[in-house]
């Protein structure tokens, strides 16, 4: 039995590994894709696998955007941390859907879900997108700082970047000005808008308009240069090259 993974979240894709390991031992997971560009090239070039664990929202955009470009039939478990998407009025091949992070019980059903051959009838993708226009997810338009004793507002548009330094988060804005803000950049990289915001490594979410230069590096990675910022070692990972090239093209 060969399995898909189509998920942008690398925690989230560890654990789901590691469940069907202990429920599917058999299973193959033939490859993990994390952006809606990569999994339209993959089924370009392979057969379908047995079975798909699919993300609603990928780096790069919406997942059901796959289907405008291929034609896919295997069965789809849809996985999601968004619960707003009704995606229990989906049927898109699907078997079933599992909200993140996803519960052990959870994944056990739908897998006994798929083995039993049960499988809901089909509706269209524009019924899909229909349902999911109205709950598309809002994301933050400005932040609160403290000035000493007095609070502004810094809108995301004015934000050049996030950055952590000694377990504290900073936002920088364009004009090269920092703030403490009090989120940790797992949270702000879940508040702020794919299109414009990009978490280039553990340390780094930068916007579109601090991009200053990339330069391709050593062991097939990017480094990153940003405006009005003195850190000129900020690299991009190899597994993050492909959904960021996407972002900077969209």
């Amino acid at each position: 039995m060969t399995i898909l993974i189509i998920e942008d979240e690398k925690p989230a894709v560890r654990r789901l590994i590691q469940l069907l390991s202990e429920n599917l031992p058999e299973a193959k997971v033939v490859e993990s894709l994390d952006t809606v560009t990569a999994a339209i090239r993959w089924f370009n070039n392979n057969p379908e696998p047995d079975l798909i664990f699919l993300d609603i929202q990928l780096a790069d955009g919406i997942s059901f955007e796959i289907f405008e470009q291929v034609k896919v039939t295997a069965p789809i478990i849809f996985c999601t941390a968004y619960d707003q998407y009704a995606i229990k009025a989906f049927r898109l091949n699907s078997i079933d859907y599992l909200l993140k992070p996803i519960d052990p019980e959870e994944l056990k059903q739908a897998l006994n879900k798929f083995n039993s051959g049960k499988k809901e009838p089909g509706i269209s993708l524009e019924q899909i997108r229909n349902l999911i226009q109205p709950a598309t997810k809002t994301y933050k338009s400005r932040f609160l700082v403290k000035l000493g004793e007095r609070i502004q507002t810094i809108d995301v548009q004015d934000i050049a970047f996030f950055f952590s330094e000694e377990k504290v988060t900073i936002l920088q804005t364009i004009q090269g000005k920092k703030y403490n803000v009090d989120y940790i950049l797992d949270e702000i990289e879940d508040m702020v808008a794919p299109e414009r915001f990009f978490r280039i490594n553990r340390k780094y979410i930068s916007s579109i308009t601090a991009i200053k230069d990339v330069f391709t590096y050593s062991n097939s990675r990017l480094k990153v240069h940003l405006a009005n910022c003195s850190d000129n070692d900020i690299l991009i990972s190899r597994e993050r090259m492909g959904a960021f090239k996407s972002w900077l093209g969209q």
